[in-house]
């Protein structure tokens, strides 16, 4: 039998338990105001206000951040638990609706949100006018557990076991750059051929020298004279002639200002994943934007 609660002595405030929860994971006040959209003034009093309620210091300043006390620490995994479980009640809640019209976030790569979605947005504008939708275009994954975005575009498998991930197709990824620069660097026909030219690196952590060493090229960091983590930056670095990038190849041989490098070179393959948070898969909108992006995509 369920032991029932003595709703009485329950004081918690859970917006003061959020404030000190993204505190604590941002490590200070200043990122936390900015993830949770308020004042920095609002949030610390947040903060000050649960711990005179249970009369604990929960941290303590250590230059410009915060460092958590103790106390905080031991209190922290309950209060993420608080966390989670608000969470779901809003997943299940957004879940349990079932009209089409309403916001949706989905969440892509620099590249396909600028190159690839467009006109599937488009196509779904036209469909269901009253959904609205947002883009958020980053290289770096988002949190579909946090709700950071509804739909994720994945170059890999999710391994979070509350998001449910369909595998659409693998891509190729190709060697392009301006016909200008592939006559200035000789016609390459062969890998070695390459072995002096300059490619635009997108990848501090030296996978993309050693994928491209895999392919069967001899390149060394001096073949990466220019540095950028942004794919869109990279493309256009590459259209104006500045060396040789890599890019899927559906997105490279549409381009009219450039050409492959090593036409018949076998291609780097990556997948493209489609991802959703599992709850959310009750939702008609979500599951409708769902089907049509993995079938637009494919």
């Amino acid at each position: 039998m369920h032991k029932r609660m003595d709703w009485r002595s329950v004081k918690f405030d859970w917006n003061r338990a959020r404030a000190f929860l993204v505190t604590a994971e941002e490590g200070s006040l200043s990122a936390a105001a900015r993830a949770l959209g308020m004042a920095q003034p609002t949030l610390g009093r947040q903060v000050d206000a649960l711990e005179q309620e249970l009369d604990i210091v929960l941290f303590e300043r250590v230059g410009r951040g915060l460092s958590l006390t103790p106390s905080g620490i031991e209190l922290l995994d309950h209060v993420r638990a608080m966390g989670d479980a608000a969470n779901k009640v809003s997943l299940t809640a957004m879940g349990q609706s079932q009209s089409i019209d309403g916001s949706i976030c989905i969440a892509a790569s620099e590249t396909y949100a600028s190159l690839v979605l467009p006109p599937i947005i488009h196509k779904l504008h036209a469909q269901e006018p009253g959904i609205t939708i947002e883009i958020v275009a980053s290289n770096s994954p988002s949190d579909l557990r946090r709700r950071e975005a509804d739909i994720a575009i994945r170059n890999f498998r999710p391994t979070e076991p509350d998001l449910i991930a369909k595998k659409i197709k693998d891509v190729p990824a190709r060697l392009y750059a301006t016909p200008a620069y592939i006559e200035k660097i000789g016609n390459p026909a062969v890998p070695y051929d390459l072995r002096n030219a300059d490619f635009i690196n997108i990848d501090s952590t030296g996978a993309l020298l050693n994928g491209l060493n895999m392919m069967g090229l001899n390149l060394s960091q001096k073949n990466f004279p220019v540095m950028t983590e942004s794919y869109n930056v990279m493309w256009e670095l590459v259209k104006n002639g500045v060396g040789i990038g890599i890019l899927d190849g559906n997105i490279g041989d549409a381009e009219p200002l450039v050409e492959r490098v090593l036409p018949d070179l076998e291609p780097l393959m990556f997948p493209i994943w489609l991802v959703a948070h599992r709850e959310l898969n009750t939702s008609r909108r979500i599951r409708m934007v769902f089907d049509l992006l993995a079938t637009e995509l494919a």
